[in-house]
């Protein structure tokens, strides 16, 4: 297993997206300008590297413990790794780096979070949603919490001395949340909560003293569907260290990241309290489940870098053939290496040209983040909000489908041997796959980019994020240096305006089609926002003589003549619409 975070690139992103005068320059963040930002990331990626990296695989093949009669109730033991493990990462103060410095926090950006997150994520991902989740958790809080709720719980998550989750889903209830039966009923100055919830991410473990769950449960007087949720604050332990009736009914057996509990959580008249307003719940779990979606895009896109890191190691080292190019055999071997050959090269360079155009990307959305929560001008705040909002279905389904594709392409350079558990290109492909579901199915994130993101404001976040394109396009049509760029971006915009303009006339028409090519249009706009991406890197690093900006030029130039030209097959595949999908009688599949 081999990794070396991509401190670098992830330099190289901040310089090229004008950190400095974006988000550097908001009051607030003051104290971290790029070289002070860079400067701790590249501490987590020491960390990292030194005591993460190893954990992945012990964590995989020692796997979770369910002790059913524990002594205070059903338990559930991390691999003996993760306890020392964990007091590291808390203490290097990764856990609360992004909260306010009054709960204890370091009051960095939310783009620190995405950078030292990627690097915590390729090291050990099942390891590290536990601290992810809890990020989620204590954004609601802050948010949604009240001042008690906010002084009782926050110090403690900000610390990592306890840790959040989010339990949402029920055996009868995962995308359709209004058909929860979880109930809460008032009784003093609290509520009782009843019922069951399933696949709860860290909803049990022996890492943290207390665990505090965000609980999804329906008031007696709630109305019917998602209008009547309410979200509840349940503490593992209660303040006087007693133990809430909230316990785990026993774990998920999985793919992947096996070292991360998955438990079924049963609630019997367990103790809670509400966060937010009543029947408002869905409004602020979306803060939680909006942060956890960026997240998860980001999950895709470390499993893909560190996928390749590794079918890049075995490429230069495995000899296999010789090259059909007589100048470049190795003249003190029988065979070559097999990165001399294309079919190698084209797999490595499908992985490495879309996860540095993925990470631009996530890394971009998360400036955007940065500017709408901080932001002193309005109209700054609302364009990066409209932003963010459009790209998170994008970054979260694209970057892990594409994570996923990557992850498997680098396990075919390995060949035989990528099949097999001597290398850890098998437990990257079977990990990164939960990132197409968690969070809500890719199929979904296409839904909610279709059916809501499109048409909010009317029109407004689309058109804002075209315009932002096409200024770039003007402003360097004639720049003859990134013309190869610069075409392919105007090809991209023309064949989304396309699609865009079919989808409204057709969809309103019949909503079925846009239904039908949902999937398909996140795709073209996905390939056209890493276009986009692509474009703005070749602007940045053309002239410079730096290897780094030499290799962009390269990658990019690969990007827009390989893996760009998929977005056409996209855009037709939208436009073809639902008959042939939805022409099937049920009997006839």
């Amino acid at each position: 297993m081999s990794y070396k975070s991509p401190i670098e690139d992830l330099k190289y992103n901040l310089s090229m997206l004008d950190y400095s005068n974006t988000i550097g320059s908001i009051e607030r963040f003051k104290e971290y300008d790029a070289d002070t930002l860079m400067s701790a990331v590249g501490e987590i990626g020491k960390l990292n590297e030194q005591e993460v990296v190893e954990t992945n695989k012990i964590g995989d093949r020692e796997g979770l413990k369910f002790v059913p009669d524990g002594a205070e109730g059903p338990e559930v033991h991390t691999p003996e790794v993760y306890k020392k493990l964990y007091k590291t990462v808390r203490d290097s103060g990764y856990v609360g780096a992004t909260m306010p410095t009054e709960f204890g926090g370091g009051g960095a950006p939310f783009t620190t979070a995405i950078l030292s997150g990627e690097i915590g994520i390729a090291s050990n991902m099942a390891f590290y949603m536990g601290p992810g989740l809890s990020h989620g958790a204590m954004k609601t809080i802050l948010k949604k919490g009240s001042d008690e709720l906010k002084q009782k719980y926050l110090p403690k998550l900000v610390s990592g001395e306890w840790m959040g989750t989010m339990c949402l889903t029920e055996p009868q209830c995962g995308t359709d949340l209004g058909l929860i039966k979880t109930t809460a009923n008032p009784i003093d100055d609290h509520y009782e909560l009843n019922g069951q919830k399933i696949w709860i991410s860290f909803g049990e473990h022996d890492l943290t003293e207390n665990i505090i769950h965000l609980v999804l449960a329906k008031l007696p007087d709630a109305p019917d569907g998602i209008k009547g949720i309410s979200l509840f604050l349940v503490p593992k332990r209660l303040e006087d260290n007693s133990r809430n009736q909230i316990f785990c009914g026993g774990l998920e057996h999985k793919l992947g990241i096996n070292s991360s509990p998955t438990c079924v959580m049963n609630l019997d008249n367990a103790k809670g309290w509400l966060v937010g307003d009543k029947h408002k719940g869905m409004e602020a779990m979306f803060l939680m489940m909006n942060d956890a979606r960026l997240k998860v895009g980001l999950q895709g896109i470390a499993m893909s870098e560190i996928a390749y890191q590794n079918a890049l190691e075995f490429a230069k080292e495995r000899k296999q053939m010789r090259s059909v190019v007589k100048e470049k055999q190795d003249k003190d071997s029988k065979a070559d290496n097999i990165i001399v050959h294309p079919d190698v090269r084209r797999m490595l360079m499908n992985v490495k040209s879309t996860t540095e155009a993925m990470r631009a990307l996530c890394i971009y959305t998360a400036m955007k983040i940065d500017l709408a929560e901080d932001h002193p001008d309005e109209k700054v705040r609302e364009s990066a909000e409209d932003f963010a909002a459009l790209m998170t279905p994008i970054v979260k389904a694209y970057c892990t489908d594409r994570g996923f594709q990557n992850c498997s392409e680098s396990l075919q350079v390995l060949g035989g041997s990528g099949f097999t558990q001597e290398y850890p290109l098998e437990q990257y492909l079977r990990d990164v796959r939960i990132t197409q579901i968690y969070e809500g199915t890719n199929g979904i994130q296409a839904l909610d980019l279709v059916g809501r993101k499109l048409t909010m404001h009317k029109g407004r976040l689309l058109q804002n994020f075209q315009k932002e394109v096409q200024q770039f396009l003007s402003e360097n049509k004639d720049d003859d240096d990134i013309k190869q760029f610069i075409v392919p971006l105007q090809n991209a915009l023309k064949e989304v305006t396309a699609s865009t303009m079919w989808l409204m006339q057709n969809g309103m028409q019949d909503p079925e089609n846009a239904l039908a090519s949902a999937s398909d249009y996140l795709n073209l706009l996905a390939l056209m926002s890493l276009t986009y991406m692509w474009a703005r890197m070749a602007k940045y690093s053309v002239g410079k003589n730096e290897p780094i900006h030499k290799n962009k030029i390269k990658t990019g130039t690969y990007f827009v003549e390989k893996v760009m030209p998929e977005l056409v097959m996209y855009s037709q595949k939208v436009q073809a619409g639902k008959s042939s999908m939805m022409e099937m009688d049920v009997a006839e599949f």
